[in-house]
Formats: C-alpha cells, structure tokens, sequence
C-alpha cells in the first residue's frame, strides 16, 4: 500500500511537467511566429517612399510606394524618404560687380526624384539636402551676384531671379534633386550703399520738383501774356467803339453792373434799405443800406 501510494507522488510531477511543456511549445511557437510575421513588415506612410538595403545585396533598386510592405527580417531593413515639397533657406555674403557688399536670401522648394531614391541615398543618404543645396545654392549665387552691379541687382531683380533659378537647376541636374520653386527673397546692401541710394533718390526728387516749378513759371508767365494781350485788345476795341458810337456801350454796361448790384441785395437777407425822406426844410435825405446780421 505504501509503495504503490509513493510511486503514484513520484509519476505526478512528471505528468505535471510534461502537461506543461505540452501547453507551452504551442504558445511560444505561435509567439516567435508572430514575431517573425509582425519584424517581416513595413509601414510607408502618406507622402513618403522607402528603398530596402538588404545585407548581401546592398540597396535594392526598387522603390516602396505608400502602404503595408514585406521584407526579410534582418537580412533587410526599410530606409524612408519624405517625398512632399520641402522649404529650404540659403543666405550668402557675396559682392557685386561694383565691389558692394551684398546680402542674399534664397527660397528653395525642393523635393527627391522619387525613380532615383536609391541612387540618392547610396551617393548622399537621407541627409542629402543638407549635403547638397547650401553648397550648390552659395556657389550659384556668388557666381550670379558677381555679374551685375549693385543698382542692376535692384532694377533688374527679376532677371537676376530667373538667372539664379536657371543656374541651380542645371547644376542639380545630377542630384536626384527636383524644384518646384526657386525665388529670390531679399537683398540687403551695407548701409554707406544704401544711404548712397536714398541720397541719389532725394536728389532726383528734388530735380524733379525744381523742373515742375519751372514749368509752372512759364506756363503762368504764358497765361499772363495772353491774358495782358486780351485786355488790351478789348480795352482798344472799346476804345474804337467809343470813338465812331460815343458813350453809349458804357452807359450799357453801368445799367447791366447796376442791375447785377441790385438783383444781389434784393435777394440778401442781412441787408435792410431806407428810402431817404424829407428833412423838413424841403431837400432829399439819403438812401441808406444797413448790413443787418
């Protein structure tokens, strides 16, 4: 009795320990399983892309567009591009062609020529913006600054824009680079140039301003002339009227001024008149015109 009651404690924990292993081995198989399924995929989310570098072949030449993707786990692994437009800002110190000191912000949008990422990330990695745009933006417009003077740069702005715009295209042809925009931003002169300008403009103005005055004097001096011209033709006229007709046109014009005289103060209201009277002794008093307010 004892012995058959001590081999069944001893057989119990082995069937225990082997109802264990018997639970477990499926877990873990499904656990690894699941692991190996979830590091065998890869995300690229909107407005990127992905190149795969694998460790025998080295960077695939095919391109991964938006969406769930599979690869080998760790034998490749995922390299991702943002491939929206991108903002970049270039400033350079550079001189005219007069030898001024100019100041020069550029505008870059850019973005990676999606066929060539691989290409792109084998020659300059996923930082190639930075590796490539400020070289190539201050060499072009160094090269581009130097062949106007600083006036030109002012008046000609939109030339030299086109200019730098041009040149930059060309010499990123080879960098799997594209642009969508290129602008010239803003210039800034030293202020002994800039002071020279504002000068140059006042001076301008100011000549400008004695040349109208001139000009008015001569018009008014031309007005007076004729003016004079027409009086003194009139004043002979009725002079010659007088002559063969006597006073008569005079008279005419001291009854049309009196009759414009009274037609004023008969429509006036602050203006009252008094008849004159007798005196008492037989004469006429005067006529009064009182300016009532």
């Amino acid at each position: 009795m004892s012995s058959a009651m001590s081999s069944a404690m001893s057989s119990a924990p082995s069937s225990l320990r082997s109802n264990v292993l018997t639970l477990i081995k499926p877990t873990l198989f499904v656990a690894i399983s699941a692991a190996l399924f979830a590091s065998s995929m890869y995300n690229v989310e909107a407005g990127h892309r992905a190149v795969i570098f694998d460790r025998i072949r080295g960077v695939l030449p095919d391109v991964s567009d938006e969406g769930t993707h599979f690869l080998i786990p760790w034998l490749q692994r995922p390299i991702y591009f943002d491939v929206r437009t991108r903002p970049r800002r270039i400033e350079a110190a550079t001189g005219s062609n007069d030898m001024q000191t100019v100041r020069v912000t550029l505008r870059i949008l850019h973005r990676p020529i999606i066929d060539s990422l691989p290409n792109l990330y084998k020659e300059y990695g996923t930082d190639y913006d930075d590796r490539i745009l400020p070289s190539i933006g201050n060499e072009v417009l160094k090269a581009v600054i130097a062949q106007f003077e600083a006036t030109d740069l002012i008046t000609r702005r939109e030339t030299v824009s086109k200019t730098i715009r041009d040149m930059i295209v060309d010499r990123a042809r080879n960098f799997h680079i594209a642009f969508d925009d290129i602008s010239l931003v803003d210039l800034t002169f030293s202020k002994e140039f800039t002071n020279s300008v504002e000068a140059k403009q006042i001076a301008q103005q100011e000549a400008e301003r004695a040349k109208y005055l001139v000009e008015k004097t001569d018009k008014e001096r031309e007005a007076n002339l004729i003016r004079a011209e027409g009086e003194s033709k009139a004043a002979e006229l009725i002079s010659n009227a007088i002559n063969e007709h006597g006073t008569g046109l005079i008279e005419l014009r001291r009854i049309e001024a009196s009759r414009e005289i009274a037609t004023t103060l008969a429509t006036s209201r602050n203006v009252t008149y008094l008849p004159g009277g007798g005196n008492g002794s037989g004469g006429d008093g005067p006529n009064l015109l009182l300016n009532v307010k």
